[in-house]
């Protein structure tokens, strides 16, 4: 991995990785919870976030500098208090001690005024950092390839997105505050001090090289711990998100017992993390109070005695004593920015290796436009050019792939497990692209097409039949959000879908509930299918549309594929060999090479593989 983006921060390879379920052999960088950032991305991610709001936070950071000055008056006040308005006050003259009680007054209410304009214009700021924030995670996570989120898992996001970015919530809301306040009360304190008498004023300033010392021992400290903390909880939702999402086969093969130890694992890495932070977190209080105690009792005696020799005013020693106060009490605070900081920085440096992650498959610099359709030719034609693809986990799928494909025609691809007929899929969806030669739709390579263009033209429909929650009507018209209601239900009768749509609840306004619980799969690959009618592409590619379905499923999801592909380039992925029957061609795949290819009737009359497998299949059906 690359450095980070400060050397405060070891490099990720340092950290050792976290306790792993028995028999774990991963090595991609993707199974680690920090992914590669580039030198100085932390740095630029933040001022992006706060460039935009530059007149706002000089506006805060003014009224935090004017409430400090009306702070740090008081001991001021004091002082003038005890050498001159009380001895005025003995010679009957109550103006001075008036004016220093009234000006202490003003002080209290000015400095309080502004504390509360601050809270709320700094609230502001950090409410619209972080909705910036969490809006870019989301994006770009939609944005990022499929390879990105075939390797990176979703628990991980989720993880950017909540527990990242509320530490960076803590550090901006409490965190600077505190820096802030620490910063300006050494600055006017040093000054007042050196103002009000030299020797105390440097003897005070002396006293901040051990606690600067202090702070830099627990920084380096601290920066390893709250990584570590940071990628602990991330293992933890990452854990829990794979085992309610596999919920069903925890329980089918009973892996409660074993998920519970792998679970309690990474859940007492986490408590130990935290109680190593917290710990850090101690010391450095601890080492702090003592610094500072030791330095004020010091300064007092030493004051005490100039003031006993007349060399010092006892007004001077009173305001010295308050500003000392008022200068150590922060560093306790300043370990609480510690704290934060560390934290956001670990979160920090993980959002901004997020972002930095760019799409394998990138938006074309100068995008072209399809050639229009002919009405009467709906379909468009698909070459496969010399392709070459292996993915980036294992060895080469497609070794040198030539495939054409005219328009309109149904080609069903069938091969064994691993023979390359999803791969296939995914680089006409362009959801990976070949590592070598190019994939043309209509004469076209698809990396010159915009997303949106190749989204047009090209419509896939998977296994999964994944549905959002929200009604049948809106996910029926999720690849054309302006169709009309009339537009939508033509769709679902011509798939065949109507009569169950209707027969639900509230019809098409119907919630599915989450990835459409409420109806069975059938019915949802049926919604599937007229949701890719009602897209009306040029190419779709059905990749094993019907292999979790029972018969009578399956012949409906048949009906409406025969609906759905008149006219259009189809390639439609099959175990079921009933559903290679709708086909024009057939092609059988075996280790990225197409080994046979015709029409159904041809290859059935023939001695190749896919006659044994019909025969195969026909005698499993008697």
């Amino acid at each position: 991995m690359t450095a980070p983006t400060t050397s405060s921060v070891p490099a990720a390879d340092d950290e050792p990785d976290l306790p792993r379920p028995a028999g774990f052999k991963g090595t991609d960088p993707f199974d680690r919870d920090i992914l590669p950032t580039p030198p100085g991305a932390t740095s630029i991610l933040l001022r992006s976030l706060l460039a935009p709001m530059k007149a706002r936070v000089a506006f805060t950071s003014f009224l935090l500098l004017v409430q400090q000055a009306a702070v740090q008056a008081g001991p001021l006040l004091v002082a003038y208090a005890i050498d001159s308005a009380v001895p005025a006050f003995r010679r009957d003259d109550h103006g001075p001690l008036i004016v220093v009680a009234v000006a202490y007054l003003l002080c209290a209410v000015i400095s309080g005024a502004l504390q509360y304009a601050f809270i709320i214009a700094s609230a502001r700021v950090n409410q619209d950092v972080l909705l910036d924030l969490r809006g870019r995670i989301f994006r770009h996570a939609q944005a990022l390839s499929i390879d990105f989120h075939e390797r990176y898992t979703s628990g991980r996001l989720i993880s950017r997105s909540t527990t990242d970015v509320e530490s960076l919530r803590e550090l901006l809301s409490e965190g600077l505050q505190e820096l802030i306040t620490v910063i300006l009360s050494f600055v006017y304190i040093s000054a007042m001090l050196l103002w009000l008498d030299l020797g105390v004023g440097a003897l005070a300033v002396a006293s901040f090289v051990p606690l600067y010392l202090l702070v830099r021992v627990y920084q380096r400290r601290a920066v390893r711990v709250y990584r570590l903390r940071s990628t602990a909880i991330a293992a933890v939702i990452v854990k829990f998100v794979e085992t309610m999402n596999g919920i069903r086969p925890v329980r089918a093969f009973r892996r409660e017992a074993a998920n519970d130890a792998d679970f309690g694992v990474l859940n007492r890495t986490h408590e130990r993390s935290n109680g190593n932070a917290l710990l850090e977190m101690a010391r450095y209080v601890v080492g702090s109070r003592l610094v500072a105690n030791t330095a004020v009792a010091g300064i007092v005696l030493w004051g005490a005695y100039r003031v006993a020799s007349g060399s010092l005013e006892l007004g001077v020693l009173a305001a010295a004593v308050l500003y000392l106060r008022r200068l150590y009490d922060p560093i306790d605070r300043l370990g609480m920015f510690l704290n934060s900081y560390q934290s956001a920085a670990a979160s920090l440096e993980k959002i901004a290796g997020l972002l930095a992650q760019t799409p394998s498959v990138p938006e074309p610099s100068a995008p072209v436009e399809l050639p229009a359709l002919e009405s009467e030719h709906p379909g468009r034609e698909v070459v496969f050019d010399g392709v070459r693809f292996g993915y980036r986990t294992g060895g080469e799928v497609l070794p040198t792939f030539d495939l054409t494909l005219p328009a309109g025609q149904t080609v069903a691809v069938v091969g064994t497990t691993g023979a390359g007929k999803s791969t296939l899929a995914k680089l006409l969806a362009r959801f990976y692209d070949p590592s070598a030669g190019q994939v043309l739709l209509d004469g076209v390579d698809l990396r010159e097409l915009s997303v949106p263009e190749l989204r047009r033209g090209v419509v896939m429909v998977t296994q999964e039949a994944f549905l959002f929650s929200g009604t049948v009507a809106e996910n029926i018209a999720i690849g054309r959000p302006d169709a009309t209601r009339e537009q939508i239900e033509r769709a679902a009768k011509a798939i065949g879908a109507h009569d169950f749509i209707e027969a639900l609840p509230d019809g098409y306004d119907t919630d599915v509930r989450k990835r459409g619980g409420r109806i069975s799969a059938g019915q949802r690959q049926l919604v599937a299918f007229a949701r890719a009618l009602l897209a009306d592409p040029a190419v779709l590619i059905l990749d094993e549309a019907t292999s979790s379905l029972d018969v009578p499923g399956e012949r409906a999801v048949q009906r409406a594929m025969s609906t759905v592909l008149q006219g259009r380039t189809a390639v439609v992925i099959a175990h079921r060999l009933s559903t290679v029957e709708i086909a024009d061609r057939v092609l059988v795949m075996e280790h990225g090479r197409i080994v046979e290819d015709g029409s159904p009737a041809e290859l059935i009359a023939g001695t190749g593989r896919f006659a044994d497998l019909h025969r195969a299949w026909r005698d499993s059906l008697a």
